[in-house]
Parts: structure tokens; sequence; C-alpha cells
């Protein structure tokens, strides 16, 4: 069970409950604890240092080890949007996004803390820091892979991913360029940046019936992937 900081029990409490947990413990004086249940494991609250800044995400964490990842990414997303619309995906608080066939995802609260569910039998050799039999393009898309779903950084899955389409794009095979487009206009959208013309360049396009399939297959999972490709 970690201790982590609570920057605003209110906020945190409102976030974790609409999630489906449970309080089993709050108290707010003389100093914050509060505890917080679900699905058998349990997140502990404790008061924040003085001058936490929850926006640099550098609060706290923790792993928690499941079976299985995509069940729990779905019941977060499900519950976000019965409370707030839509799947929270960008800034405080969040969920990372999910990729099928990925053994992580990260849930970031409100106070900065990374909560990240990781699949017991995540394969020992996973590539943490890059594959180093890909070139060009396809290493760039690996490298963002990397810096999605286990660093947890989208600027600089964004900023790697333009310069390695600058690099090497026109190089590429095109369903990899058509891969690496989408994943900077999902970036952008997140980000709040700017989607052309990383939209209007994918437009452009000429994909085979076989580019499609894979591009598909890769990025199902983005939702509004029928209406970016060509």
């Amino acid at each position: 069970m970690p201790l982590m900081p609570c920057a605003s029990v209110e906020e945190t409490l409102a976030f974790y409950e609409a999630l489906g947990f449970e309080a089993t413990y709050r108290q707010s004086r003389p100093y914050v604890y509060l505890m917080l249940r679900w699905s058998g494991f349990q997140l502990d609250f404790g008061p924040a240092p003085e001058g936490l800044d929850p926006a640099r995400e550098e609060s706290g964490g923790c792993l928690v080890m499941v079976d299985a990842v995509a069940p729990y990414h779905a019941a977060f997303a499900a519950a976000m949007r019965r409370v707030y619309g839509k799947v929270l995906s960008s800034g405080l608080p969040r969920i990372t996004r999910y990729r099928p066939g990925a053994s992580r995802f990260t849930l970031v609260d409100p106070s900065g803390n990374s909560i990240t569910f990781i699949q017991r039998d995540e394969p020992v050799e996973l590539e943490y820091g890059g594959s180093k039999r890909l070139t060009g393009l396809a290493k760039a898309l690996d490298n963002v892979r990397i810096l999605r779903e286990f660093k947890n950084d989208d600027l600089q899955a964004f900023r790697a991913l333009k310069s390695g389409v600058r690099r090497h794009g026109a190089d590429a095979p095109a369903a990899e360029r058509a891969i690496a487009l989408c994943h900077l206009v999902d970036l952008a959208t997140v980000l709040g940046e700017p989607t052309e013309p990383w939209a209007a360049e994918l437009r452009g396009l000429e994909l085979t019936a076989d580019d499609r399939r894979r591009v598909e297959s890769e990025l199902g999972h983005l939702a509004g992937l029928q209406e970016w490709l060509p």
C-alpha cells in the first residue's frame, strides 16, 4: 500500500470515487489521510510537501500488478465517460491511451501521482530503450511507443516523431508513413496543438488495401482513425 501526497482532499476524492474507488477512511485534520480501495488493492494518501506542484507530475506513484490490463483500462475509461462525458486524455487528471496488446497504462491523478497498471506476464525481454535492430522511421515509431507507454511523455513523443518524419518519412513505406502521421494527429490533439499539416499530408497519401489494413490493425484503438485516413 503506497503512501502518496494529496494536494487536495476534495479533488482526490472526486476523481477516484468517479472511477469507482471506495473511500474507506478519510481525514483532513490535524493532517490529511485518505484510504481508497478498489478491486482488491488500496491506495493511501497523506499530506503534500510544501511547494508541491502537481503540474510537474513528480509527486509520487506506484505500480499495480494485474493479470490483464485491458479490463482495467476499459473500466476506468467507461467511468470517465459517465462522469465527465469523455475519457480524460490530457492535463490533470488523465488516463494514458491504451494500445491493444500493450502491457501497461497509467492513471495520473489531480495531485500529479502516477498509478501504473502492469500486466504480470509482461515480457522480460520487452524493449524499454528502443530496438537497436530498427532504423529510419520504424525506429522513430518504436521510440514513440516507449515514450507514450513507458515514460508517459506525449510531448517528447510528439517532438521525436516530428523529427523522425522530417528525416525519414520520404523513404518510408506508405503504411509506415501513415502510421506516423496518425500518431502525430493524435498527439497534436492530446497536446492541444494544431493537427495540420499532419492531417492534410495523411489525406494526400495513396494507400493500398494492404496498407490500410496494416494501419487499422496497429491503430484501430484511436477513435478518430477512420476520419483521418484518406
